[in-house]
């Protein structure tokens, strides 16, 4: 049985529209991120994924950055992309859909020549990215006013 949702990467302004709309529920509505910080300047350059449901609503986001964007959340190593912005809506949690937005988001990060992915986990969340093979490393901080842990991942093939 297929999933009741496609993950793509957000290829045109309406996607990219998509992806921003869910971060907004997500983040702003639901955790009180200030509107002004959660969009940033990375925004333009990052590789935006997207999960749609079949009726065409989308379900889920999270973003890539790499090159200089990256090098500058992971310590300069250009080799390691930064995974953020993962958000999946209240109505498709539980379905898959953030495990298959970060598959995604390391597949991007393989077809870019990365090595690795970084991501800063919201500790409530450092479970779910433990069961995808992340591990933890440095203590923990706050971003946005909630607790996080900064994450790695190697990337090996597909």
């Amino acid at each position: 049985m297929s999933a009741p949702y496609t993950v793509r990467v957000a290829e045109d302004p309406a996607d990219r529209e998509a992806c921003f709309t869910v971060r907004k529920d997500v983040f702003v509505a639901e955790q009180g991120v200030p509107q002004d910080i959660e969009y940033d300047a990375y925004d333009a350059t990052a590789v935006h994924v997207l999960a749609m449901g079949e009726d065409g609503v989308p379900l889920g986001t999270g973003r890539l950055l790499h090159g200089a964007a990256a090098a500058a959340k992971t310590g300069g190593d250009a080799s390691v992309g930064s995974l953020g912005r993962l958000a999946v809506t209240r109505r498709a949690r539980g379905l898959g859909v953030g495990a298959a937005l970060v598959r995604a988001i390391e597949d991007a990060a393989r077809e870019l020549g990365l090595t690795a992915v970084d991501l800063h986990a919201q500790t409530q969340a450092l479970g779910f990215y433990e069961r995808l093979g992340y591990t933890a490393y440095g203590p923990e901080f706050l971003d946005a006013g909630i607790a996080h842990r900064a994450m790695r991942r190697p990337l090996g093939p597909a």
